[in-house]
């Protein structure tokens, strides 16, 4: 079993990675997470949508990776009681050795995972885990797969092996940065950082400090600690025979539509592999919808080079928005047009891609709009609206599908995230 593990930052995203694939999940409470500017759960979204995961045989992990400070020792049991005994979450992420023993005390039969900050890269660290309780170790993004392989090779293999194969990297080890904590007090081993690694950056000469001097990298500026997005898509074969008992996908504060494009390629990509290793191959599929995703210039990390070699810097801080997401079909009506609920402004003879969780339609072009009245419309230009579309053809759009298309920045609408 190879598991394709997706980020789930808010209900709706942990649904949709859900439909388009994912056999696992990680998500947060309001507290004690890494990804605070995510939506997050509350305690009675939190039990539903675990019972909801559960119901459809897919697992939940809960985040609680922070490097918990004093105040947060004093509240955590509860959040730990909770996660454990109320909501039946199937792990905890920590990092955290006093949390680590916190959850061993209060919920003894619940599995840790050792999350990636904890800067594992070592056998002998995830060995020294692995007695103390874990279960499975998220393993720095700073590894190679021959550091991978040889880790695997000298560790119990009841211990599972986690690695992050797609989304954002960072400028700093593991993610254990004191940048953001420095420029804006917000705490990024809290789960607060904002993102400094992404701003520009100039000289100052101390004499002249009115004067910048920048790092001549482009005409916008200097971005030396930005770093480029992690793709694996093409290389699952090698993250698979390296030992990597689940791929991780990162993303938790990125679009719903994200969580299923990157569920949904990974999936065939690695239901693909364990069916016929031989016969594998990439299909052009994957790479076309990963390319229409916001994001950096697509690297394979540290895994075939070292930091050292190649420190993966973005040297442009612009992102790649090559399209944007319409719609999403919410429901068919009888007399087989589609109902619809809009993401960005949509027209009336504009031909649209479309993602749905099994299978690949060609582009469809739509026909006509009505609005829930009956009401023909040229357009829909508010976030939010539902509406009624039909199509140049018939076509199997289940709920959860989305449309999109092309377009550049200069749409005036958001792009897809």
């Amino acid at each position: 079993m190879v598991e394709v593990l997706s980020p789930a930052g808010s209900p709706e995203k942990l649904k949709t990675a859900i439909a388009y694939g994912a056999d696992a999940v990680y998500m947060s409470g309001k507290q004690f997470g890494l990804r605070t500017f995510s939506d997050n759960f509350d305690h009675e979204q939190m039990k539903e949508c675990i019972a909801y995961a559960h119901e459809r045989g897919v697992k939940c992990y809960v985040t609680m990776n922070i490097m918990g400070l004093e105040s947060d020792m004093r509240v955590i049991n509860d959040e730990i009681d909770f996660t454990a005994h109320e909501a039946h979450a199937d792990a905890v992420l920590v990092s955290d050795p006093g949390i680590f023993s916190r959850v061993k005390d209060v919920a003894p039969d619940l599995d840790i995972h050792i999350s990636t900050q904890a800067s594992v890269t070592n056998s002998d660290a995830c060995n020294f885990w692995h007695k103390q309780g874990a279960t499975r170790i998220v393993l720095a993004r700073e590894l190679s797969l021959e550091d991978i392989r040889s880790i695997r090779a000298n560790i119990s293999p009841e211990l599972e092996l986690e690695a992050f194969v797609h989304g954002a990297m960072c400028i700093s080890y593991s993610g254990r940065c004191i940048l953001s904590n420095y420029f804006t007090g917000r705490r990024s081993n809290g789960g607060a950082c904002a993102q400094p690694c992404r701003w520009g950056y100039s000289l100052v000469e101390e004499k002249r400090p009115d004067m910048l001097f920048p790092v001549e990298q482009d005409e916008r500026g200097t971005y030396i600690l930005s770093s480029k997005d992690l793709s694996m898509i093409e290389h699952v074969p090698d993250l698979i025979d390296a030992g990597i008992n689940s791929l991780k996908i990162e993303g938790r504060i990125k679009g719903d539509y994200y969580a299923a494009v990157t569920a949904k390629v990974y999936r065939e990509a690695v239901d693909l592999y364990l069916k016929d290793p031989s016969a594998w191959s990439v299909s052009p599929k994957w790479p076309e919808l990963l390319e229409k995703l916001t994001h950096r210039d697509y690297d394979t990390g540290f895994f075939y080079d070292s930091p050292a070699d190649d420190a993966k810097i973005a040297l442009d801080r612009t992102y790649v928005k090559p399209a944007f997401v319409v719609a999403q079909i919410t429901g068919k009506t009888s007399d087989g047009a589609y109902r619809a609920v809009q993401k960005n402004k949509l027209y009336a003879g504009d031909s649209l891609n479309v993602l749905k969780p099994v299978g690949y339609e060609e582009p469809l072009k739509v026909m006509s709009i009505v609005d829930m009245d009956g009401n023909a419309l040229e357009s829909v230009p508010h976030p939010g609206t539902e509406f009624i579309v039909r199509f140049d053809r018939e076509c199997d759009l289940p709920a959860l599908t989305y449309l999109s298309r092309d377009g550049d920045k200069d749409d005036g609408i958001a792009p897809m995230a």
